[in-house]
């Protein structure tokens, strides 16, 4: 099946940089086979042919499909809740032109994260939307806790770090841990030589510590500025590290609530070409306000901002991507940066910057047509088009 989509605005990959006018791209199965402008479409015959315009209205854009290696459910469901719950949560934020995603699993107890590590590393063979999991916890500093619950929490001792990788049988993309804990560095170390992204996350490290853990191979920070110290003028903590060093992603949750848009756009100018939109979305994003469980702690969802019922604290987003991309453009964020933030950033970050995140020929066909208002018109998904919003 073949498919070419035309007179668009075309954002192809970093590589690019700039917004393309009046392009287009093929589709060839599940690979982009071929990009252009203006109308050498036509000889690009195709068993579908979509006019972007005619679907989406005058400065339609095409993208490559949204990658979140940070959220933990969506439309009620809850990836902790098991493979129909992570399928119902995929299907909502698909609808929002995030086309492949990393599964979050908050705190648990450690057979639990066991258990639900392996059934991600299962989904990962059946569903290729799934690209692995993100273990956020339970290595984490206690003062800094966030929506984790605190009498889970633990030090990153080598056989607990060993049995958590071993259960995802090679699917586990990132752990976020706390550097300072006994162990952290060491458990660095054995994450990155497990194939996974270690991150630096819920985390009262300072400067140094944090650098050490760079040193040490983590390459990038957990939903920046969130369960971690700020940015201070004496003490640059993990923003200020993660930011000086080329080798690290920085995740930003563009939410209006973890951060003030101004913050937003800043980061992106500290940390050019690394920055990671992300949402931490719980189950309650795309859906009703009312009470939600994550993990093993109660949240109340008002006004579509997720607290812990008991202490008040930010519990995740109900973030979807395409929100995010709203969200950073109304900020000042440039557009190209704004989409690679979504796309090929985050594709770099778990190792899959060879075929996902960009439109260029050879990589998967995964791609978001959006109107001018930036809102969600249409998706393909390894060449296939999906339900939009």
């Amino acid at each position: 099946m073949s498919t070419v989509v035309h007179s668009a605005q075309l954002v192809l990959g970093p590589r690019d940089g700039s917004v393309v006018d009046h392009g287009w791209v093929r589709f060839d199965g599940d690979r982009v086979t071929a990009t252009g402008t203006g109308d050498g479409w036509r000889a690009a015959a195709a068993d579908t042919v979509v006019d972007a315009g005619a679907v989406a209205g005058p400065g339609a854009l095409l993208v490559p499909g949204f990658i979140d290696i940070h959220g933990h459910g969506g439309g009620g469901a809850s990836y902790d809740d098991g493979a129909d719950a992570i399928r119902a949560a995929r299907a909502l934020h698909r609808a929002h032109g995030t086309t492949r995603a990393v599964v979050s699993l908050v705190t648990a107890p450690l057979e639990t994260l066991e258990r639900r590590a392996a059934m991600v590393a299962d989904l990962v063979t059946t569903d290729a939307d799934i690209l692995g999991s993100h273990l956020e916890g339970p290595f984490l500093d206690p003062s800094h806790k966030g929506a984790h619950d605190e009498s889970l929490l633990r030090e990153p001792v080598p056989h607990a770090v060993e049995r958590l990788l071993e259960a995802g049988r090679g699917t586990v993309r990132q752990v976020t841990l706390a550097p300072e804990l006994p162990g952290g560095l060491e458990a660095i170390r054995r994450v990155v030589a497990a194939g996974a992204a270690a991150a630096v996350g819920h985390t009262g490290a300072d400067y140094a510590q944090c650098r050490a853990a760079f040193d040490a191979g983590a390459t990038l920070l957990t939903h920046a500025l969130n369960a971690m110290p700020g940015l201070h003028h004496r003490e640059p903590g993990p923003v200020g590290a993660a930011a000086a060093d080329p080798r690290v992603t920085v995740e930003v949750i563009a939410d209006g609530v973890h951060l003030h848009p101004e913050v937003v756009r800043i980061l992106f100018r500290a940390a050019p070409g690394r920055i990671a939109l992300v949402t931490d979305a719980m189950a309650a994003a795309g859906a009703a306000d009312g009470r939600y469980d994550l993990g093993s702690l109660e949240v109340d969802v008002v006004d579509a901002v997720a607290r812990l019922t008991r202490g008040g604290a930010i519990a995740g987003s109900t973030l979807t991507q395409d929100a995010a991309l709203r969200t950073a453009v109304a900020a000042g964020v440039p557009l190209a940066d704004a989409v690679v933030a979504l796309t090929a950033t985050p594709a770099l970050a778990i190792g899959r910057g060879s075929d996902l995140g960009s439109l260029a020929s050879g990589f998967l066909a995964d791609a978001v047509l959006l109107a001018a208002d930036l809102s969600v018109r249409a998706v393909w998904v390894a060449g296939e088009a999906t339900r939009s919003v």
